[in-house]
């Protein structure tokens, strides 16, 4: 990844500041958004590189044409978007609110689709765009059927957009996370043996038999962000200890 330019959105935890972390170690110059501006220049100071850290939500027209105004001014144009923002929550049928079925479908749907449509014209021919999907795209979860409804929209928008980048030879795949020993475990509340004791059931279920690590995700994005990847379009790297597999 050495000099090239990339994008990641929700870069201040989890899988985008661990993929963040890797692309710098590989050499790329990187740009992250967060919604928590205090928040982002503390990650920004943590992070050896150079990096652009930007404050934005996807959900903002304002804030998206600030990303592509500052990604735009800093570095011209970009060879990697990693389309990482995004939120999970259980959403039984009998008791979700309207008021969070937009919540989570604005966010990890509208959201992607318009960073990239804010984010198109700044990718560079050969640029590679990665969108983080899920595991719940291919199997059917109790009380998770907008999350892995989102996510399957996601898993179609990286089929659809290859499409129609082609001509300009954008290559758009996506990944498929896990169960992941990350942050967004304690975002739905509940004490911390709560979350940990759900973290536990939930690995009991996994065949490699524990939850993942952002790095996992991290080395999946940076392969599909490289020339390593380039025979590789509208495809789904799927990195889930084999919890959808078998």
């Amino acid at each position: 990844m050495k000099n090239k330019r990339v994008l990641i959105t929700g870069g201040t935890s989890g899988i985008g500041l661990a993929t963040a972390k890797l692309m710098l170690r590989e050499g790329a110059r990187v740009a992250i958004t967060g919604r928590d501006a205090e928040k982002l220049q503390q990650i920004k100071q943590q992070l050896a590189g150079d990096v652009l850290a930007i404050r934005a939500d996807v959900l903002v027209p304002e804030d998206l044409r600030r990303i592509h105004d500052q990604v735009s001014a800093e570095f011209g144009g970009l060879d990697a978007f990693f389309a990482n923002a995004g939120v999970a929550f259980g959403s039984p049928l009998a008791s979700t609110s309207e008021a969070r079925y937009d919540e989570l479908m604005d966010i990890n749907v509208k959201g992607v689709f318009l960073s990239m449509q804010a984010i198109s014209p700044l990718l560079q021919p050969g640029a590679s765009v990665i969108l983080n999907t899920s595991w719940l795209n291919q199997v059917g979860t109790p009380g998770l059927s907008l999350l892995s409804a989102s996510k399957a929209a996601v898993r179609s928008l990286a089929r659809t957009w290859s499409a129609e980048l082609l001509e300009r030879k954008i290559r758009v795949n996506a990944v498929s996370p896990g169960a992941m020993n990350t942050p967004i475990h304690g975002r739905s509340g509940g004490t911390e043996a709560e979350v940990d004791a759900g973290k536990q059931r939930i690995a009991a279920r996994i065949p490699l038999g524990h939850l993942g690590d952002a790095e996992d995700i991290a080395n999946a994005v940076v392969f599909l962000a490289s020339d390593e990847s380039r025979y590789m379009l509208g495809a789904e790297v799927v990195v889930d200890g084999g919890f959808s597999q078998i």
